[in-house]
Order: structure tokens, then C-alpha cells, then sequence
């Protein structure tokens, strides 16, 4: 689905930036504090993330102290002044964040190198006053591999991926506004939780995460990469399984269905580019090959057959890529980026959408890449103005599918503001094992477009409160 930038957000930030400092604090306030402290290892270094709880009296400025038990090395700290003193790590407040009321939170994070074992700090304080531990939040999200044509756990039970999208990262940062469109903090999270969402796709920009010369450095490399690892890790530590998704990329397109003329990463393009997709994604698969409750879903919605001018072309490009028929530039099949993930040792699950922007999965088993760690999955997009919207498509081109790998509708939704079309998606998905989720987590008007919330404390639009209800029922 293609995302929009909406004016309030940039209200919304400036307002919460106003409003951090107004109010001075309790000169001699009373400190009750809890920390909750997730992390996202990749072996070698690990983002964590912090979020503050303010329990006590209103504070007018914060210190947080704790120490690690191995030779974790701080390299770069955000949200606050990080230093470290041997094994001591201490972050006072940014200013904008120092002043918590009761109740308040605020989320830091920062990344780490070490080697040997890294142990989760024991013990925090805030003012010197000790702090109360993580919580745990929902539990750690479940390691995942293919068994058959379902997900299971590593305990060998089925899991299907049921939540929603988070749209933001693949537009935001390209278009010089930030990373996310609106919080993704703790309190964000624990709003999805509790619509009993276990599962957040999240869109991704190229260009973004690879930093090339037309992003804002503030929003792009490093900052954009420690940004998504640092949601990754909170969603995981709430019990949540992030599924991490490129969504737009370089490469110039004008031919049918063109979403945009521009070489940037602006826009849907009909398939991945060889230029720069294959290191996007050596880069993913590195930060994310030691931990596998994330899934890596390789492109949001492929089209080739639009360029190429007929299906058969358009699957054999969707697998070879190479030069594609109506396609300017360079297309990295999927082949070759299921062969650039493996490269990196990531056995990761890969999720894999069709041609149609992954409407159709007709020949979907015929053209599926090969994979050495046997870890491919299916995924698909439904929406009420697709041509495979019905019960009776979706038995014809989807289940054969989910009869042989694992089936995702990683979006749903319609653009009626309504939940009718979604309801039947949903009671077919789950006759069928298969899993799905709703476009999108963002509080957008769902009156031009499917959104689930007017609100991230996650009050339901019409629209979402059918996804809502259905996931509260249970599975």
C-alpha cells in the first residue's frame, strides 16, 4: 500500500517538543522509578533500549545509572548524554526529556560492541534512588522457522503472524520529515498488545538505511538503522514479532502503473534494483542474523508483468531479475537476494510476495527461489479493488499456497472505512492456518485509505475495529 505523510505529525513533534520543558520540576521530589531494558544482539555489538517509568514525584531532570558484568563497550547513545566509566554506564537527560510527571515515560536507547557474553544489567538507579526492573512486558517474541506449510516456535508449535503494518519508515526519512510517523516508543507498543496483535510488519526505505547522498544524514545510516533495531528490540520484548520489510527502492520507472518518475526511493517500483537491493539487504540480514523472531520480507509489492508485458515474463523476471523487459534499470531477482541474505549466515525466515503487487500467487511454487536453510514463505496483499478479492479467488490462487509453505496476508484492508471485506478475509485466513495483517497502525483518515486508528493509544476507526475485535477473539 502506498503511504502518506500527514501534516499533523509535524504539529504533533513540535508540540511534544514544546511541551518537555514548561513545567519545572519538584525541587525535592520523591523518586519511584521502573526501567524496562531490551536489546537487539547481533553477536559481535547489541542496540539497548531503555524505557524510564516515572512512578514517583514530577521530575525536573533525570540521571540514569547501571553497569554491565562483561566488556560492553559504549559507541553511540541517543535520547540522552551518554558516558561510561568502566563498567558504569550513565545517561542524564536531553533537556527536552527531563521533565517526566507522574506516570511519564521516555525511551533511550544507545549501541554497544563486546565480545564474550552479554548479560542483561541487574540493577538501575535514577536520582541514586533505585529503580524497579523490566517487567518483561508480554514475553520474548518466538524464535521461528518453517515446519511444512506453517511457522512453529521452537518448542515445534504453529504460529501465524496476526497484527498490523507500522507505516512510516519507508516515506519519512526519503522525504526529510524523521524516521517514524509518530511513536513507536513502549506506550505505542503496549497499545498494539493490547488488540492482542503478536505480530508488526515494518516498512523500509533503500535508500534510508544505506544512507545514499540524497537522504538527511540525521535520518539516514547509522541514525536510521539504530532507530529500526531499537523498535525491533521493543516489539520483541512485548512478545511481538517484527517483520522487517523494504518497501521502497531506487531505480527509474515510468512505464504502466508507475507510481512516480523519480530515481529515488519516492515510490512503489515494480521490482527490486541489483544496484544497491542486494547490499540492503546483506545489511538487514547482518543486524538481524543472530536473533530469529525477526522475518525478512523482501520487497512490498512486486509488478513486472505490468512491464514486461505478460505474466510468464513477469515471473521469470520476479525470479531471474537480470534485464527485465520495460524495466530501465538492473532487477535483482529474488533469487539473488534470498541468495544475499543466506550469504551472511542469516537462516532467518523470508517472506516472498507474488506479481500483481503480490495480489497473484498463481505461479508462485513453480518460480519460488531455491533455498539452502529450507526457510521460504509465502505472503500476499488483499484489498477490496484488487482483482483476487473474493472467497472463491482466494480459494482458487491462495490456498493451493498455504497448502504447501507458510501463508501470510501481510495487508489487508479496504477502502470503505468499513470492516466487511476484511472480516471475510479473516474468517477465510483462519480456516486456512494462514495469518494476516491490517493496513496500517498510523492515524490516518480511513475515509481515503485503510487505517486502523485515529489515536496511538490505538483507539479503533470503524475500519479497525473489525481487525480489533476479530484478534481479541482469539485464534
Amino acid at each position: 500500500m502506498r503511504p502518506r505523510r500527514m501534516i499533523s505529525v509535524l504539529l504533533a513533534l513540535v508540540l511534544g517538543l514544546l511541551g518537555g520543558g514548561l513545567v519545572p520540576g519538584t525541587a525535592h521530589a520523591s523518586v519511584r522509578c521502573e526501567v524496562d531494558y531490551a536489546k537487539n544482539d547481533w553477536g559481535s555489538g547489541f542496540t539497548a533500549s531503555i524505557t524510564l517509568h516515572n512512578l514517583g514525584d514530577r521530575l525536573g531532570g533525570w540521571t540514569l545509572t547501571y553497569s554491565y558484568a562483561g566488556n560492553q563497550t559504549l559507541t553511540q547513545g541517543w535520547s540522552g548524554a551518554w558516558s561510561q566509566s568502566g563498567r558504569t554506564v550513565t545517561v542524564t537527560d536531553a533537556g527536552w526529556n527531563g521533565t517526566l510527571a507522574t506516570g511519564a515515560t521516555t525511551q533511550i536507547g544507545a549501541n554497544f560492541g563486546y565480545s564474550g557474553t552479554n548479560a542483561d544489567p541487574t540493577s538501575f538507579t535514577v536520582n541514586g534512588t533505585a529503580c524497579g526492573g523490566d517487567d518483561g512486558g508480554g514475553g520474548e517474541a518466538p524464535a521461528l522457522h518453517v515446519s511444512g506449510n506453517h511457522l512453529a516456535d521452537a518448542a515445534g508449535s504453529t504460529v501465524r503472524l496476526r497484527g498490523a503494518n507500522r507505516s512510516g519508515g519507508e516515506f519519512m526519512c526519503v522525504q526529510g520529515y524523521g524516521v517514524w510517523d509518530g511513536p513507536v516508543d513502549d506506550a505505542a507498543i503496549e497499545a498494539m498488545a493490547a488488540w492482542k496483535i503478536t505480530a508488526v510488519r515494518i516498512p523500509l526505505n533503500e535508500e534510508c538505511w544505506l544512507s545514499l547522498s540524497n537522504i538527511d544524514p540525521r535520518y539516514g545510516g547509522a541514525a536510521y538503522q539504530s532507530e529500526v533495531e531499537g523498535f525491533v528490540s521493543r516489539l520483541e520484548a512485548h512478545g511481538i514479532t517484527p517483520i522487517v520489510e523494504m518497501h521502497w527502492n531506487h531505480g527509474t520507472y515510468t512505464g504502466p502503473s508507475s507510481g512516480c518518475a523519480d530515481v529515488h526511493a519516492t515510490c512503489q517500483k515494480p521490482m527490486p534494483d541489483a544496484e544497491y537491493a542486494p547490499s540492503f539487504w546483506t545489511g538487514v540480514a547482518n543486524a538481524f542474523k543472530a536473533d530469529p523472531a525477526v522475518v525478512l520480507d523482501l520487497f512490498n509489492e512486486p509488478y513486472p508483468e505490468r512491464a514486461t508485458g505478460s505474466e510468464t515474463s513477469g515471473w521469470v523476471c520476479w525470479r531471474d531479475g537480470g534485464t527485465c523487459a520495460g524495466i530501465p534499470y538492473q532487477v535483482a531477482g529474488f533469487q539473488s537476494l534470498v541468495d544475499a541474505v543466506r550469504a551472511t549466515g542469516a537462516a532467518n525466515v523470508i517472506l516472498i510476495g507474488g506479481l500483481a503487487y503480490s495480489n497473484d500467487l498463481t505461479q508462485w511454487l513453480q518460480y519460488a527461489p531455491s533455498d539452502p536453510e529450507h526457510n521460504l514463505a509465502a505472503f500476499a496483499h488483499l484489498y477490496n479493488f484488487n482483482t483476487c478479492s473474493s472467497a472463491s479467488c482466494f480459494d482458487a490462487q491462495l490456498a493451493p499456497v498455504a497448502q504447501q509453505v507458510p501463508l501470510t496476508l501481510s495487508e489487508i484492508g479496504e477502502n470503505d472505512c468499513g470492516h466487511g471485506f476484511i472480516d471475510t478475509v479473516m474468517n477465510w485466513a483462519d480456516a486456512h492456518g494462514v495469518g494476516y495483517l491490517g493496513w496500517t497502525w498510523n492515524t490516518w483518515d480511513c475515509s481515503s485509505g485503510p487505517s486502523l486508528i485515529s489515536d496511538y493509544a490505538g483507539t479503533a476507526t470503524p475500519f479497525g475495529a473489525g481487525l480489533r475485535d476479530h484478534l481479541s477473539a482469539g485464534p
